[in-house]
């Protein structure tokens, strides 16, 4: 009785925390963004894509665009041709949960450069991509496939506070640079960090 609960137990936590599997096909997905439009991934066929994961009210994110991390690392995909949807998951009521007027000022005033803003309420494509923290990135490739997912760079942990984030090792700008070299990916899958995404209860 006890070895069947233990798999139950542990059949229950591997379903909570199943993410999409690095390269294999990225789910598909379709979202309307800040502008009333409706934006699917297979829109995008043939070019590479960076999934953001954000809440505007979460300090870690609010530190990654006051420092200008995230544009930082926004500029660097857009030189490379490279779709970029920041995708936000609060649901109404929540933290990080905003109109669509509001999506495009803090877009406006953060100098931020996304190709759209998706919103995802009901936390269906958050979910079945596993998205847990704000940040957290994913990067599929050109072919459609999830080639790396987790935190933006290596700077989490205690000492998040006082670290130069341009400093930090940043995943995504390592793996861009590599698939546009044509190189192996030497960081496929890292611990996210940020706050948890606030997901409709």
């Amino acid at each position: 009785m006890k070895y069947l609960l233990s798999l139950l137990f542990l059949f229950f936590i591997n379903i909570n925390s199943a993410s999409v599997s690095t390269d294999l096909s990225a789910p598909g997905f379709e979202l309307v963004d800040s502008y009333g439009e409706n934006i699917s991934l297979s829109n995008f066929e043939g070019k590479t894509v960076v999934l953001e994961w954000t809440n505007h009210d979460c300090p870690y994110v609010a530190k990654h665009y006051a420092t200008g991390n995230m544009q930082n690392t926004q500029e660097q995909a857009k030189d490379q041709g490279v779709v970029w949807l920041t995708i936000i998951s609060s649901a109404p009521g929540t933290q990080g949960y905003v109109l669509p007027a509001k999506a495009n000022e803090l877009t406006a005033t953060r100098n931020a450069q996304p190709n759209h803003v998706l919103f995802d309420s009901e936390g269906g494509v958050g979910k079945m991509y596993g998205a847990k923290t704000t940040p957290h990135m994913y990067v599929i490739d050109k072919k459609g496939a999830l080639r790396y997912q987790g935190a933006i760079d290596d700077a989490g942990g205690p000492d998040f506070w006082t670290k130069n984030l341009l400093d930090a090792d940043n995943y995504i700008k390592n793996a861009l640079g590599e698939m546009q070299d044509g190189q192996a990916i030497s960081t496929k899958v890292s611990k996210p960090y940020g706050c948890s995404v606030k997901y409709k209860s």
